[in-house]
């Protein structure tokens, strides 16, 4: 994956924990801010990216785990 592609997904990410953020959920990114990289961090290396792009989707994942819920999904649509 490209740098600009990285940023791209680091910023969508970003999107997605606002989301989150904004209905309540209660995330833990500390592992992602001690990192110190942003979105519009454009002078950042392409790794630099790369491991806060694993770290927020890992704390995304991580913490909506945790409030999924136990009910079976139906398999059919609408």
């Amino acid at each position: 994956m490209k740098k600009q592609e990285l940023i791209h997904l680091h910023g969508l990410l970003s999107e997605v924990r606002s989301e989150f953020e904004s209905d309540g959920a209660d995330l833990d990114l500390s592992e992602y801010e001690d990192l110190g990289v942003k979105p519009t961090s454009i002078h950042r290396s392409k790794t630099d990216h790369k491991a806060a792009v694993f770290k927020l989707a890992s704390g995304i994942t991580s913490s909506t785990s945790e409030e999924a819920t136990s009910e079976p999904v139906a398999p059919t649509a609408d």
